[in-house]
């Protein structure tokens, strides 16, 4: 597998655990163990959920970094790692968040986002 993909992959995983830490406990309400949880428990949770998702995100970084042999640059590397971010966040939030909608003005920001892929990207 290239080092490009893996430093994808790893990033889409490293990203979902990151989305569920950071916002997985505004549906503790909906978890019968979990409905009385305090904040203190909630942010062990989260902090616990954020190794995993660290565990992920450094190997990502070290692959994916050019410093290192990698494919991407600094600034493709960190643009990579907001694009995974935002798109597992907006898949996270219409599966689990049913009283969000995506609008038009979010699909503009993605066009947006993909014009900031072009030019961070262009050699």
């Amino acid at each position: 597998m290239s080092r490009a993909l893996s430093t994808i992959l790893l990033l889409m995983a490293s990203n979902t655990f990151m989305t569920i830490a950071w916002y997985g406990h505004l549906r503790f309400k909906d978890i019968s163990f979990l409905k009385n949880a305090g904040m203190v428990t909630t942010i062990l949770i989260s902090w616990g959920i954020a190794l995993l998702e660290y565990s992920l995100m450094v190997p990502a970084n070290k692959l994916g970094s050019s410093i290192n042999g990698g494919p991407f640059n600094m600034w493709q590397l960190k643009l990579t790692q907001e694009i995974v971010s935002i798109s597992i966040f907006v898949i996270f939030t219409l599966i689990f968040f049913k009283t969000e909608t995506l609008r038009w003005n979010h699909l503009i920001g993605f066009i947006f986002l993909l014009g900031a892929i072009y030019f961070f990207f262009k050699k």
